[in-house]
């Protein structure tokens, strides 16, 4: 299945992040991370993967899938921005009450909102989360955000750092693999 990416399209550098739409900390690394793509985008890739931590964010799947179900009509990153920026509005809401909200999002994306309905509930949604989750465990992913550099897990200091918007590791990172 295909991963929602942006920045460079050479795939020299990939950034790769697994994340939780109801996750505080990912909420958190959101505009840190995009302020690494402003910086960087030109040289790095980045792959955002769904990692809903039900357990404890009931409803972090709910949001994932609205995502996908907004990136199956071009829409995937405006849905994965608008999810962040008003996580407070929807993260405590009961299924009903987030439903009204999520559809008030993608009707502000302009999406076809048939289609947006159908594809939240449809197949496609779902089988892109859990073909997102099962690559997470097989590389021990346990917690979001996870970071990868270029296939390397990012260590818990500097995925800290990245959610605290301390980006002096990551960058000098990236400026390493920018100069190879």
């Amino acid at each position: 299945m295909a991963d929602h990416t942006k920045g460079s399209e050479n795939n020299k550098i990939l950034l790769i992040e697994y994340g939780d739409y109801q996750c505080p900390s990912c909420s958190g690394a959101y505009p840190n991370v995009n302020t690494l793509m402003e910086e960087y985008g030109d040289d790095v890739t980045l792959v955002f993967r769904n990692f809903p931590l039900t357990a404890i964010h009931p409803n972090a799947r709910a949001a994932a899938a609205v995502a996908e179900a907004a990136g199956l009509q071009g829409k995937f990153w405006e849905m994965h921005d608008k999810l962040y920026v008003s996580q407070n509005d929807w993260s405590g809401l009961d299924a009903s009450k987030r439903t009204t909200v999520f559809n008030s999002y993608a009707q502000d994306l302009g999406l076809d909102m048939d289609k947006f309905n159908a594809d939240v509930a449809g197949k496609e949604a779902g089988q892109k989360i859990n073909f997102d989750m099962a690559l997470g465990k097989s590389v021990d992913v346990a917690a979001t955000p996870t970071f990868f550099l270029n296939g390397k897990k990012l260590d818990d200091a500097t995925s800290s750092a990245i959610v605290q918007g301390d980006l002096t590791a990551i960058k000098a990172q990236l400026d390493e693999l920018i100069k190879k």
